[in-house]
């Protein structure tokens, strides 16, 4: 399957919780996409920002406090920072990696911005915990402003909107540069939520689901495989049951529908698989583990979806 494109989409165990971490476990996501370019693949890029948006929010936050003349970043700009930060370890490890296999390839990363409805009922229901434990009066303050708190963990959390992805307003760039044969991280974290306001694109307080920004990405980029690449081995029915080979869309549908799939885990996964495959013919969506993803994308291992 050769001058594919495919969109890989990396969980949160490919970059850990420090800066150490990340930087030794983007070498192992370096090396799966090494492995894709050689298989002559076109790829794009996304990633998680799970742990990295919430340390930098929690950063910004106490420094506001510090100092008054500052004021808290917003949610948008936090999720702007932390495709810079990760985007910068990444396509670092990649070159890196590419250039010890003798292979020039450029490698880019876009920052993001996705758009989404301001009236996605996700706005009134958030679901999204970010940020540090605050003490009961830090929350009445935050709920002051029109934010949204969670008891946890012995204290309180802010929470906000996780609405769906709409469009991708740097797509034209992301496609340029994969068609001149470059690698591109676009979209980390789910990209940055933003309201469109006349010709003026506002931050949303959201973060969006990185694997339905990653569905809508593969889909708008004309992607041929959507490869979700995990701490695990693909797709079961059931904690530590059977990784599940191969599935057409009426099983994983059918999976969907009796509620088999976690909604916080697998479930957006599994979503983003089917809309994927819906999308046009001749698509296919695939989970596997990061460190098998050659093995993946010739369908000797995960979960294969088509």
């Amino acid at each position: 399957m050769g001058n594919k494109r495919i969109v890989v989409a990396l969980g949160r165990n490919c970059f850990g919780e420090t800066f150490p971490e990340q930087q030794k476990n983007v070498k192992i996501a370096a090396k799966a996409i090494a492995d894709l370019i050689e298989e002559k693949y076109q790829v794009i890029i996304t990633h998680s920002n799970g742990p990295q948006v919430g340390m930098i929010q929690t950063a910004m936050t106490e420094f506001s406090r510090l100092d008054s003349k500052y004021t808290v970043a917003p949610m948008s700009v936090c999720g702007a920072m932390s495709q810079g930060y990760i985007g910068f370890d990444l396509q670092n490890a990649i070159r890196t990696e590419l250039l010890d296999r003798g292979i020039f390839k450029p490698v880019s990363t876009i920052i993001t911005q996705v758009r989404v409805d301001p009236y996605d009922k996700a706005f009134n229901e958030p679901t999204k915990v970010i940020g540090r434990v605050m003490s009961k009066e830090e929350s009445d303050i935050e709920e002051k402003k029109g934010n949204y708190t969670v008891a946890e963990n012995g204290g309180y959390r802010r929470i906000i909107a996780s609405p769906m992805p709409i469009d991708i307003y740097e797509i034209d760039a992301i496609k340029a540069l994969a068609d001149a044969g470059q690698i591109v991280i676009a979209a980390g974290g789910g990209g940055i939520p933003v309201l469109e306001q006349g010709t003026t694109l506002k931050g949303a307080s959201a973060i969006i689901e990185k694997d339905y920004t990653s569905e809508k990405l593969a889909e708008l980029a004309d992607a041929d495989t959507l490869l979700f690449l995990t701490a695990g081995e693909g797709i079961s029915l059931t904690e530590g049951g059977e990784v599940l080979s191969n599935i057409n869309e009426e099983e994983l549908t059918s999976y969907i529908n009796d509620g088999y799939f976690k909604p916080t885990t697998i479930l957006p996964k599994a979503l983003s698989a089917l809309w994927f495959i819906q999308s046009g013919d001749d698509k296919r969506a695939i989970v596997a583990n990061v460190t098998k993803a050659k093995e993946a994308v010739n369908e000797k291992t995960g979960t294969i979806i088509k």
